[in-house]
């Protein structure tokens, strides 16, 4: 592989590791959540529970971190595709990587404002550029695989 090649990989295992820290953050309010909610009546845990009785007995602000790992494991699985297809093909170059980066940073900053705030519209403009970003990044792509 060359060193591009072996750099695309970075963007991959860097958006996975912020994966795990959603993932941890989740779990570090949902928890304590959902033991606050059983003690105080508001939550009795079943078998038959559907998501919907279960979230609503959590606060917005508990529930906003587990959306935010479940939009992780959407869109993100298509940058994962073409991140490894540039790689993989061994063309990529310093454009590809820092697209590869920016879809990076801004998921990051779409999680923080999600898990913080989720102020919607903000939320809304940040999805939007890092689907612009991941779509430059796929015609790269697409251009590498099926030529010019």
């Amino acid at each position: 592989m060359s060193s591009f090649s072996t750099q695309m990989l970075g963007p991959i295992v860097g958006l996975n590791l912020w994966t795990f820290v959603i993932e941890g953050w989740m779990y570090a309010t949902r928890i304590p959540a959902t033991v606050r909610a059983q003690k105080t009546g508001k939550l009795t845990m079943r078998p038959d529970m559907t998501k919907e009785e279960y979230n609503g007995a959590l606060p917005a602000n508990v529930r906003w971190k587990a959306d935010n790992y479940n939009h992780l494991m959407e869109q993100p699985l298509q940058f994962y595709a073409i991140a490894l297809v540039i790689a993989q093909l061994g063309r990529g170059n310093k454009v590809d990587l820092g697209l590869a980066w920016a879809y990076v940073g801004i998921r990051v900053v779409h999680s923080l404002v999600q898990c913080l705030s989720n102020k919607i519209p903000t939320r809304f403009g940040i999805f939007l550029a890092s689907s612009g970003v991941l779509a430059a990044l796929t015609v790269r792509a697409g251009i590498a695989v099926f030529g010019a």
